[in-house]
């Protein structure tokens, strides 16, 4: 009744599944895991807007070769119409992008960049609380060997220092603005502890007004390029991953400012897949699940 058994797609479903029809000028193709670690490529269309015509393909594996091999079954003056494809900084997805769509404009996805400097500066922050950590549990040797009961130093909040690290994760990553007044005494406290940690939350932040400005392409490279040497100049080990993105990816990072395009509707649509997925309570029939996900999107 469903017509799954005269579904034309039926034969190849689990290895690939594409809808040509649905290919539109601005692209996004991400990964997505659907059951037991399987990871499909996905490309969706930003017109559709997570609704009937977003799935453009799916395809088994990450493997650019693959990838682009059943990208090229969507015909080759398809594809030329397409203008942008964002993606995340994966080099797979750059190279796949670069060959299945040969005329489009490639974006590398703000978000995952601003998530990486991000990463970065939470690594410094848990370094830093396991400095804490050693410390306090030194004070504490010292005080059982001297048979005292130790008292931690509590901070004008009301917090242990330890406390403080444990629970300022989300600090470092939401504007000054957003800050509830906990937050923003916790904040005090951590960066006049640690004021090479504030130095490394205030670029965080300066890249992000740097991507929320609107600015022309030009404007951006020259804007991010003072950034660049900025975050060089303070730790050029630490964010070493950060510096050779920028390095690697710089043409398509700057791409955003051109349309100001993201990855969101990628990930919108990876969080449909997994809700459909948990309406199913699993996937037990790869196919029919990506039957019935054609039949939502395709």
């Amino acid at each position: 009744m469903s017509g799954y058994r005269q579904w034309r797609q039926l034969e190849h479903a689990e290895e690939y599944v594409l809808h040509g029809s649905n290919i539109g000028e601005n692209l996004s193709i991400d990964e997505t895991s659907l059951s037991n670690g399987e990871v499909y490529t996905v490309v969706t269309n930003k017109a559709a807007k997570g609704r009937k015509g977003a799935l453009v393909a799916m395809i088994k594996g990450v493997a650019s070769d693959n990838v682009i091999g059943k990208l090229k079954r969507l015909g080759l003056s398809k594809r030329r119409k397409v203008q942008t494809v964002t993606a995340d900084l994966s080099g797979s997805m750059k190279h796949i992008a670069s060959k299945a769509f040969p005329s489009a404009e490639q974006i590398s996805d703000r978000f995952h960049v601003q998530q990486l400097m991000g990463q970065a500066i939470d690594e410094m922050r848990i370094e830093l609380r396991w400095e804490v950590i050693k410390a306090e549990n030194e004070r504490i040797r010292l005080s059982r060997q001297r048979k005292e009961r130790y008292r931690p130093k509590v901070e004008a909040n009301g917090e242990t220092l330890r406390q403080i690290m444990a629970r300022s994760k989300h600090i470092m990553t939401r504007n000054k603005s957003k800050w509830s007044e906990t937050q923003r005494q916790r904040a005090e406290i951590l960066f006049e502890r640690y004021p090479r940690l504030e130095t490394a939350y205030n670029l965080s932040m300066k890249l992000t007004d740097i991507y929320n400005e609107r600015i022309t392409a030009p404007a951006a490279r020259l804007k991010l390029a003072r950034w660049y040497n900025e975050l060089e100049r303070f730790d050029p080990v630490r964010f070493r991953t950060v510096i050779d993105t920028f390095t690697t990816h710089c043409d398509t990072i700057i791409n955003y400012f051109n349309d100001r395009l993201t990855n969101a509707s990628a990930e919108s649509f990876n969080a449909k897949i997994k809700d459909l997925r948990r309406q199913f309570r699993g996937i037990n029939d790869t196919a029919f699940f990506l039957f019935r996900l054609s039949a939502l999107y395709g």
